[in-house]
């Protein structure tokens, strides 16, 4: 069996290798692998450091079934053993982040004179994103990287994925038990397991077509 806690590609080779995948063997996902992943995804870049997104991991029949109807039918949370449900949290920055400051103060990552200066700037970056409506937008930024980041290092586990479109926001956070939370988002679903089969890649425009220096062209 493959140790799903080795290396098995480089970054570069799993950017070029991974590929969207809808249809799943039933193996489970081994629990190593599993809280690999999300140790991996909680690495991935936040604004701020906000950390303002977090993540439901699915599992059970009836949660799957749940999100199968949150999906209108589509066949990854039938197939998958496990569905990523990322959720982005745009109120977040209101909280205590007191623990943020201390384990950067711990790590020696963060002096006292620079929390203050960044607690100040941070809560006023904030505010303007507030007044500009911007808030939720911005949190699933943050929730959508660490998307990124699960899929990249899924498929360097020999993992399969695919981030999934299609949902229906409202029955999503009914499944996961937030219907009544209007200061969360659902940023993305990405389900997670042993592929049923390998997709072809079809292929991308050359560069030129989509890679612009400087200005975008007129």
């Amino acid at each position: 069996m493959t140790n799903h806690l080795m290396p098995t590609m480089s970054v570069a080779d799993a950017i070029r290798t991974r590929r969207t995948v809808r249809h799943y063997r039933p193996d489970p996902v081994p629990r190593t692998a599993l809280d690999t992943l999300l140790e991996l995804a909680v690495q991935a870049p936040t604004s701020w450091n906000l950390q303002d997104r977090s993540i439901v991991v699915v599992t059970d029949d009836d949660g799957r079934k749940g999100l199968t109807w949150a999906t209108d039918g589509q066949p990854q949370p039938q197939e998958a053993p496990v569905i990523l449900v990322f959720v982005a949290e745009p109120q977040a920055w209101r909280d205590d982040h007191s623990d943020v400051y201390e384990q950067a103060r711990g790590n020696g990552a963060w002096n006292e004179e620079f929390i203050a200066m960044f607690s100040e700037a941070s809560r006023a970056f904030q505010e303007g994103l507030d007044r500009r409506g911007l808030l939720r937008e911005y949190a699933i930024k943050d929730a959508m990287i660490a998307a990124s980041f699960v899929m990249l290092a899924a498929t360097e586990m020999g993992l399969a994925t695919s981030p999934m479109n299609g949902w229906d926001e409202d029955r999503v956070k009914k499944v996961i038990g937030i219907d009544d939370r209007d200061d969360l988002a659902i940023a993305l679903l990405v389900s997670v397991g042993y592929p049923a089969g390998q997709p072809r890649h079809p292929g991308r425009r050359a560069l030129a077509r989509n890679v612009f220096h400087e200005r975008y062209p007129a």
